[in-house]
């Protein structure tokens, strides 16, 4: 039911062009993605969470979220093509 459509990760935060139905809220997709990643990503990577970064958490408590409203969904994904991480910049 969620559509991750387009996702940049950064090196201290994520883009990310997601689509889900109206009855789902908006609260509620951004608390679904943290878990499920923190989860899949902890399980992976047991040593971080044995290095007990963030206090045990994988997530800060904050996000930004944003609607398209008038906005392009083409318009959304060129932000994002065009904000992509590059570490050979550095």
């Amino acid at each position: 039911e969620i559509v991750i459509e387009k996702m940049e990760v950064m090196p201290d935060h994520v883009h990310m062009l997601i689509s889900f139905p109206p009855r789902k809220s908006a609260v509620d997709v951004i608390k679904a993605l943290k878990g499920r990643s923190a989860f899949l990503f902890l399980q992976t990577h047991p040593e971080i969470r044995q290095k007990q970064y963030w206090s045990g958490h994988l997530w800060s408590s904050s996000y930004y979220l944003g609607s398209l409203g008038n906005m392009s969904k083409d318009v959304v994904e060129r932000y994002i093509n065009d904000h992509k991480y590059n570490a050979y910049k550095k």
